[in-house]
């Protein structure tokens, strides 16, 4: 008799076992294959077959229900990769599963066609003088006259001359025109009711077949020539290699050419970017050179989409080139040669919640070992892991110095506000120097960015009476006001509760908000500057992949002069006209309860610095702080990173932290908040009987609850002499025996290894 030990998408430790049903030879099914198998009295699921063999378990087992796959849809390296994910993240190989494969792959009934409600122009208004007529008709409407100038710009029926548009007209989606026009759907609806927009069905996240190249990869100047041949010497000896190069020194076009390079050799190539928001200017960019070769994965396309791009990697003509986020990791990949990682600093790269918490670069490193593939890591900060590890040789590295066209590197300037405070000329939270400076920008016909890591309006509101400041219900943060949906937020849970008119405390009507959300700066900015074009990027305005496109676009075409943002305006973005870059609060980035801290807060001030003067001209960055003699701001004002690295690297050393010792966050959640102590309390005790003063805590973390779970924290600080295998047992065995007391039953505990 035989049997197949298989992988089920549930939180569980290790393989299940079933038996092969008569008839169904050992043959048929292949490791990597889907089944269908039994679970509990009702349940089945689709599992995915590890191996076969005929060694009988000690105990019942089940037959399979069915074999799904006729070949296996999960190659023998991602099969490895899992288990690699699995066993270093302490993570149940069944969580990696769930996290590896798309919905559809998952589920008996396979996946449907997504559709999205897209908002249209009705024929009859398509010609410049019916607009005109209809704005005259909607005029005692603002708020629908809001909602219809919002459609008409970002559609482009705006540029009507007659019956032709000025540019190509755009399809807008009804929930791109709500978030752009911050309007509510009942007033979108008045318009469609009134006739003067339609509605309609549009079939989302298909591939794109079509895609022909237009261009050839642009000839390198003699620095990136130099770089590329370097990269290639390095690549010789090294599986990782490091390209160090500043913002705007034409990284992508040395990688354009490394990928057309693999591409002749008949090898595939994975191109990581952290964020979403870059793969919209890097998709028109490698699209035009390689057209159809290229494949776009992450989390933004529906889970129609992301199934046909994993079964095309599957076809006989696959990709060559994939394109994503960090779950692009995770497709098969039939003859990989090089991976490139490109801002392999950022945070983003780390996956928190849920599991498995695995690090995008750390396994896509992983994967082009076992592939026998190159990895090439770029950035212009780098993180001080990777920065070590090429000094000390365990990756090659290749430093380019200077900017494409030997274009200027921006001047910092550092704006202190503290005595702007004092003197009182502060406007909000804009300096007269950087105001004077974005002026002269919009005069010039150029663009401006802003950038401040808070979105929202206010951090929160509070009552100048009494000082009541209104919490979350189910975690440890004041709420976020947000002003134009009228609610204050949990950025946590997104727990919402509407703006009270009076403090419920005190009854008085004296409610202030506090900080700066970007919400709030671009409410300022429309006051201060009242003819910009203004443009918000954060999370609340790019919920959907077109809203991302849209704002991006917008601003690389100059539609809009000035970009309001969180750190997803620091990652990468090329724009070649902005001369300003206004960095509202340094101070916020340095204050941080993490050892990380000043490492992160230098990254995001030189990325979002990088922003400025990249084509023509060199570009202003308006650094605002409290504490000019900040180390971090003196570092970047300097330009001496290696000084900088060297200091953070002696600090690291000293207290015990990355790159030389290894670091481990154990988490225990529990609704109780004294089972959550006393849990806490014992394990760190059990560990310490093991580790010994290798083990911090139990302490509180920063928001000790969340979503009505009271969390406790113990930090392990670890040689990298330990044995790893031997140390993982031991925590999944203490972290088991904890679960055994009916005192734990209902606790969780869970490990977030190499913590960002």
């Amino acid at each position: 008799m035989s049997f197949v030990d298989v992988i089920l998408p549930l939180p569980l430790e290790g393989m299940f076992t079933y038996s092969l049903p008569d008839g169904l030879m050992p043959d048929t099914i292949v490791p990597g294959m889907r089944v269908i198998v039994p679970v509990g009295k009702t349940k089945t699921y689709i599992a995915i077959a590890h191996h076969v063999h005929d060694i009988k378990p000690p105990f019942e087992v089940r037959n399979i229900v069915e074999v799904v796959d006729k070949q296996p849809v999960l190659l023998p390296q991602q099969m490895r990769l899992w288990e690699w994910i699995a066993k270093y993240y302490m993570s149940p190989i069944g969580e990696v599963y769930k996290a590896a494969m798309p919905s559809g792959m998952k589920e008996r009934d396979g996946y449907k066609s997504r559709t999205e409600k897209y908002v249209m122009l009705p024929e009859k208004y398509r010609n410049e003088r019916a607009i005109h007529v209809m704005l005259d008709i909607l005029s005692r409407y603002p708020k629908q006259t809001k909602v219809m100038t919002t459609f008409l710009y970002i559609s482009h029926y705006d540029t009507m001359e007659g019956d032709i548009p000025g540019e190509p007209i755009s399809e807008v989606s009804r929930e791109e025109l709500i978030n752009e026009s911050h309007c509510t759907t009942s007033v979108l609806k008045s318009l469609i009711d009134k006739g003067f927009l339609q509605v309609y069905d549009r079939e989302v996240g298909r591939l794109n077949i079509n895609m022909e190249p237009t261009d050839i990869p642009h000839r390198l100047n003699e620095i990136q020539q130099d770089a590329y041949n370097k990269i290639l010497m390095e690549m010789y000896g090294k599986n990782v290699v490091l390209l160090h190069g500043v913002t705007s020194s034409g990284k992508t076009e040395i990688y354009i050419h490394l990928i057309e390079k693999m591409l002749k050799e008949g090898k595939q190539v994975m191109y990581l970017l952290p964020e979403i928001a870059l793969t919209v200017q890097m998709t028109d960019r490698l699209k035009r050179v390689f057209g159809n070769k290229l494949g776009i994965y992450h989390s933004k396309y529906s889970d129609a989409e992301r199934v046909e791009i994993w079964q095309k990697q599957l076809s006989r003509n696959p990709y060559k080139i994939i394109l994503g986020a960090r779950s692009a990791v995770f497709l098969p990949y039939q003859d990989l040669g090089l991976v490139i990682i490109d801002e392999e600093h950022e945070q983003s790269f780390k996956q928190q919640d849920p599991m498995p918490r695995y690090h995008a670069r750390s396994a896509a490193i992983m994967l082009a070992t076992m592939c026998g593939a190159k990895t090439l890591l770029g950035t212009a900060t780098p993180s001080a892991e990777s920065y070590h590890n090429a000094k000390t040789g365990k990756y090659g590295y290749v430093r380019i110095e200077k900017r494409y066209k030997d274009i200027l590197m921006p001047q910092i300037n550092i704006v202190d506000i503290k005595d702007f405070q004092r003197r009182k000329m502060m406007n909000g939270v804009f300096s007269p120097t950087l105001l004077g400076a974005m002026r002269q920008a919009l005069d010039d016909k150029q663009q401006v960015m802003l950038f401040q890591n808070r979105r929202g309006f206010s951090l929160m509101i509070e009552c100048h009476t009494c000082g009541w400041v209104p919490h979350c219900t189910n975690c440890d943060v004041a709420l976020t006001m947000h002003k134009t949906m009228g609610v204050l937020t949990c950025h946590y849970c997104g727990y919402t509760y509407r703006v009270p008119d009076t403090c419920p405390s005190c009854g008085e009507h004296d409610l202030r908000g506090r900080g700066y959300g970007t919400e709030k700066v671009e409410d300022q900015i429309m006051d201060i500057f009242p003819k910009a074009r203004i443009a918000r990027m954060d999370l609340d305005t790019t919920r959907s992949r077109s809203a991302y496109e849209r704002i991006i676009n917008d601003f690389s075409a100059g539609r809009t002069n000035i970009l309001i943002g969180t750190q997803m305006i620091t990652k990468g973005l090329d724009f070649g006209n902005v001369s300003v870059v206004g960095i509202l609060n340094a101070d916020s980035m340095f204050n941080m309860p993490d050892f990380r801290a000043f490492e992160h807060a230098y990254m995001m001030i030189q990325q979002v610095s990088g922003r400025a003067g990249r084509k023509h001209r060199q570009g202003q960055v308006y650094l605002q702080t409290k504490n000019p003699a900040h180390p971090v701001v003196q570092a970047i004002t300097n330009g001496a990173f290696e000084t900088f690295f060297e200091e953070m690297m002696e600090e690291r050393r000293t207290f015990c932290y990355p790159p030389f010792y290894n670091i481990i966050n154990i988490f225990l959640r529990h609704s109780k908040e004294d089972v959550a102590n006393t849990a806490g309390i014992e394990m760190a005790s059990r560990l310490r009987q093991g580790l010994g003063s290798r083990v911090l805590g139990p302490d509180k973390p920063p928001v000790a609850r969340i979503k009505g779970m009271h969390i406790r924290k113990i930090l392990l600080k670890l040689e990298k002499s330990l044995n790893a295998t031997q140390l993982r047992q031991y925590l999944i065995a203490e972290r088991d025996k904890m679960l055994t007391n009916k005192q734990y039953a209902a606790l969780m505990i869970y490990y977030d290894v190499d913590p960002s």
